[in-house]
């Protein structure tokens, strides 16, 4: 007989929400413990932490982290990095930290580069990149501050450097051959990927079908309730091959088809498990997120949850702003409640509130110490006063 689907299961709004919140582990107190540990399950469990280098305040990566790590300091994710080795960097939607566990999942993507490097690093000559390897692999790990004796060229495009040297580091950290084995704000240090990682022989890469899975799974751990345009995030060319999987994963009632309210045509699956997520213990808690926060970062996805449409508008001219230029989403339990643009005045110690700007139901009175209270924590952690 033919398979018959299963009904989608009903779910409202709210119960959406909960379940995506707890998958992001924003619903409740220190849920990976503190330290580098904390660090590396971070990472593990969300499955990457995005890089940015807009430094109006705290970086987005420690940002993120100090979401769900109450107790986080910057030297945690050195720690992760380049002592215990448990993380790395590379390009998920964007350059990201994910686990150094999984590196097997991106094996592959780096023999891609190496086949077909990316446009831009397509005019890197072989000279250079033979030159910057014999370096690293003769004198140790470097940044391209310590590359001071070459000749400049003109810049191609405004993000481009004059040195030769740092098109062919990238090249060389996207084809696999150089990991980044140390970060000094937005300098970075090179090292060849086998020595940092003390491999006698690399790790066996995964077969496209494992990537598949990979993807499929970590979707599943991070986001709680998925759909294919939120697995395959910037990814679209593998959603008929992951559409494959989701329907032996509900044959084999391993997902379950759920139809959210007001989602009209998007489909959307769960696991059975997560669908007794409790709802969350104590008060509601309050978060300052970063606008690169992965509850965050999938626009549409945000829109529809949460009923509010993020603007991020650093590139947008300032009289065409509505938010502000870094303006950091207010969660509030289950509700995003205001849009607060924040600038870091490192001189006088202070954060600055540029624009506030209430996007939630009721009363600014009902929300108002608790966000205070944030604040104030963000600024601690801003400028890193211990507590």
């Amino acid at each position: 007989m033919p398979y018959l689907a299963a009904a989608p299961l009903m779910l409202t709004k709210p119960e959406a929400r909960r379940i995506w919140l707890r998958a992001q582990r924003l619903d409740g107190p220190a849920p990976f413990g503190d330290g580098s540990e904390a660090v590396a399950k971070a990472v593990d469990h969300l499955g990457y932490v995005q890089i940015d280098t807009i430094n109006v305040i705290e970086r987005c990566h420690h940002h993120i982290l100090w979401t769900r790590i109450p107790a986080y300091r910057r030297q945690h994710l050195h720690q992760a990095l380049s002592v215990d080795k448990t993380i790395f960097e590379y390009w998920t939607h964007a350059l990201s930290y994910v686990p150094a566990k999984d590196i097997r999942f991106f094996l592959p993507a780096m023999k891609r580069h190496r086949q077909s490097p990316k446009t831009q690093f397509a005019a890197v000559s072989q000279d250079d990149l033979r030159r910057v390897l014999t370096l690293i692999r003769n004198d140790g790990a470097l940044s391209i501050r310590d590359i001071d004796d070459e000749v400049l060229v003109e810049k191609d495009h405004a993000w481009a450097s004059r040195k030769p040297s740092k098109r062919a580091l990238q090249r060389a950290f996207y084809s696999g051959a150089l990991t980044i084995s140390a970060r000094s704000g937005m300098v970075k240090t090179y090292e060849l990927m086998d020595r940092h990682f003390g491999w006698n022989r690399r790790p066996d890469a995964a077969s496209e079908r494992q990537v598949l899975v990979y993807v499929l799974d970590r979707a599943l751990r991070s986001q709680g309730v998925v759909s294919l345009d939120s697995i395959c995030h910037l990814d679209a060319p593998r959603k008929a091959e992951i559409r494959r999987l989701i329907d032996a994963r509900v044959r084999r009632k391993e997902l379950l088809p759920v139809a959210i309210e007001g989602a009209g045509k998007l489909e959307h699956w769960v696991q059975p498990e997560m669908l007794d997520t409790p709802p969350p213990s104590g008060p509601d808690r309050v978060h300052l997120l970063s606008p690169f926060d992965p509850l965050i970062i999938q626009r549409k996805r945000l829109q529809f949850f949460f009923d509010y449409g993020h603007r991020f508008e650093a590139y947008v001219p300032k009289e065409k702003r509505l938010l502000g230029y870094f303006a950091l989403p207010v969660l509030d339990g289950d509700e995003i409640i205001a849009a607060i643009d924040l600038k870091a005045d490192r001189e006088k110690q202070k954060l600055l509130v540029q624009q506030w700007t209430w996007v939630g139901r009721g009363s600014v009175r009902s929300h108002k110490a608790r966000v205070e209270a944030e604040l104030h924590r963000f600024a601690d952690f801003q400028f890193d006063r211990q507590r």
